[in-house]
């Protein structure tokens, strides 16, 4: 197994531009969560294409590889053959806006952490297991030390949260660690529960309990990421590894008793309110219309724009309810996918459709359903939804409410036990019954299944044998010689390389431009004879923003064999310090029998490049 998820890891690599592209990783509960340099550099049909990988989504500025429960498997072999540096690219952060940027940042702050507050939640639904049935009771030494066990994560849940912000607002996360000690320090919390007085330089401090709470730390630690660099600038190189960390922790420290913990306090509250506001108009409307959509949010990944609130209200308000409304969603999920087991009679569906009906019941994690079997056939999706807001309703109703972030499966209803547990189960029932039945009468059938890749190539209508011609006057080598790992390995489909003596870059055939991208750096050609043609003007010169290229065709122009496309300044290019290499590559490669380059070396425009011989 080891050996199969090293080649998955590198295979994955290698289609998301490689090492030198990956900003950053991390992963959720299924997903591995990518920041990349440069996207454009991600091949998405092959990502979705590899074995052990469910789906390949671009969301909140993030290039998401499902895997599904293997991912911890996955993240740790990817881990074990890269490099990552440190270093990201600002000019890539500050091209993000709103919710792009919203999403991106509260998923790289909560994401990393999401493992220990789902496996203390899971510890705290046990604890009130075992004490209901008489097993355990709260003066016991057993339960008081896993009741620390578990409740202490979500306690001092701003030292978690000062490391993830720290580490998502690329500052030092042991100065931001420190702040939150400050924050959640016993003498501190001993004068707010004592609801003494308190001042700074003879300054009131309005003393708020900081003891799980969200907002506080994670805007103290932006503003100390801020400080950090205007400090780093000032302070001189040999007294820095002292005099930085004081002046920060001397700055930070009290600007947020002062100021910011009092302010986002306030926030805090009122964002708190206003959810439970919104939710008692009425309660079974919001839970319908939040329960139906929360499907199509976490296809998305807008869901991490609701964790904050989620946390807030536990830390606020001691309780969370919307979780509760949109937690009986998974089994309707799960419900979906087992309605397609039941009714398929194909092998393969059969044996993915279970396990992912399995995984969403017992454990709650719905990504192996969603993208491997109720979206792919999108009426056991809808019915999902459909039956997640009405579940959603149901569970609003009956007043249900968490105190710690437990995800809803089979295994952790024990944490909904008290007011309102028969109709959270009623919604539940309804949500995995509902789903199950109506997927397997009118949701799914044979019929629906995609044909296999056998299939599919038996339809394909034979292909005409083809010449290409030399696209530029140069050296002409081996598509394996380019300095590109997706290029290199075939990825992209068989071809070959020009090393370029000038810039005037020609047609290699008749036919009909399909795609200029927009730097000038990349031509698509679909010719008469059915070849799909992909010249590609350097490496990486995507980054030059179109300085260097002349482009003289567009999109829906037909061409001939020597018409002239593009002329690239090699000389801008090369200052630039990037490759001047040209790959020509067949991207419909797999519907010939043969691709036969011509005798490599000098070319000239118009010379024989390569012919491609006819699927039989």
């Amino acid at each position: 197994m080891g050996k199969d998820y090293s080649k998955l890891a590198q295979d994955i690599l290698n289609n998301v531009g490689g090492n030198e592209n990956v900003s950053s990783l991390v992963h959720c509960a299924t997903r591995l969560r990518f920041k990349l340099l440069d996207e454009s550099k991600v091949n998405i049909d092959v990502l979705k294409s590899l074995e052990g990988v469910i789906t390949v989504i671009k969301s909140g500025g993030q290039i998401q590889v499902v895997i599904g429960n293997k991912v911890d498997t996955v993240f740790d072999a990817i881990m074990d053959i890269a490099s990552f540096s440190e270093k990201t690219i600002e000019d890539a952060e500050t091209k993000k806006r709103g919710i792009a940027l919203f999403i991106e940042t509260i998923s790289g702050i909560f994401a990393p952490m999401l493992g220990i507050l789902s496996g203390a939640g899971m510890l705290k639904a046990l604890l009130i297991l075992l004490t209901t049935i008489g097993v355990l009771s709260e003066k016991m030494g057993t339960y008081q030390i896993l009741n620390a066990a578990g409740d202490g994560v979500f306690k001092y849940l701003p030292i978690i949260l000062a490391y993830t912000s720290a580490k998502k607002f690329k500052t030092d996360p042991f100065i931001a660690m420190g702040v939150a000690f400050a924050l959640v320090y016993p003498d501190i919390t001993a004068l707010y529960n004592a609801q003494q007085s308190l001042t700074f330089l003879k300054i009131p401090v309005v003393l708020v309990s900081y003891l799980s709470s969200v907002m506080p730390i994670i805007a103290s630690v932006y503003c100390l990421s801020k400080l950090q660099k205007v400090l780093k600038k000032i302070v001189p190189d040999v007294t820095k590894f002292f005099l930085l960390p004081m002046l920060e922790l001397l700055i930070i420290v009290p600007a947020t008793f002062l100021f910011v913990g009092p302010l986002m306090n306030v926030v805090s509250h009122y964002l708190a309110v206003g959810y439970m506001g919104l939710v008692g108009i009425n309660p079974i409307i919001a839970g319908g219309i939040i329960g139906a959509i929360w499907p199509l949010a976490i296809i998305f990944g807008l869901h991490w724009g609701f964790f904050p609130i989620v946390i807030n209200n536990i830390a606020t308000l001691g309780k969370d309810t919307l979780f509760v409304i949109t937690g009986p969603g998974n089994l309707a999920t799960a419900g979906a996918a087992l309605g397609v087991f039941f009714k398929t009679k194909d092998k393969k569906l059969k044996e993915i459709s279970g396990s992912a009906a399995f995984s969403a019941a017992l454990a709650g994690i719905t990504e192996p359903a969603v993208y491997g079997v109720t979206l792919p056939y999108k009426r056991p999706f809808a019915i999902a939804a459909v039956f997640s807001g009405i579940a959603g309703m149901i569970a609003a109703a009956s007043g249900v409410a968490l105190n710690a972030v437990v995800g809803t499966s089979l295994l952790s209803l024990p944490a909904f036990l008290g007011k309102g547990f028969a109709g959270f189960l009623l919604a539940c029932a309804v949500a995995f019954f509902g789903s199950a039945i109506c997927t397997f009468v009118f949701g799914f059938n044979d019929s629906m299944l995609v044909p296999s890749k056998k299939e599919k190539s038996t339809a394909i209508e034979p292909m005409n044998d083809e010449e290409l011609y030399a696209v530029v006057d140069g050296n002409m080598i081996a598509l394996n010689q380019v300095n590109d790992e997706i290029f290199a390995s075939g990825m992209m489909g068989q071809g070959v390389a020009f090393e370029p003596a000038n810039g005037n870059v020609v047609s290699p055939v008749k036919g009909t431009i399909v795609m200029v991208a927009q730097t000038g750096h990349a031509v698509g050609i679909q010719s008469d004879a059915g070849s799909s043609v992909l010249i590609h003007i350097g490496m990486d010169t995507v980054n030059m923003q179109g300085t260097g290229f002349d482009v003289k065709v567009k999109p829906g122009d037909t061409v001939n064999v020597g018409d002239l496309l593009v002329v690239a300044d090699l000389e801008e290019i090369r200052k630039a310090q990037y490759d001047t290499i040209i790959p020509v590559v067949i991207t419909n490669s797999d519907q010939y029998a043969h691709i036969a380059p011509d005798t490599y070396g000098e070319k000239k425009i118009g010379s024989p490049m390569m012919k491609l011989e006819g699927s039989m």
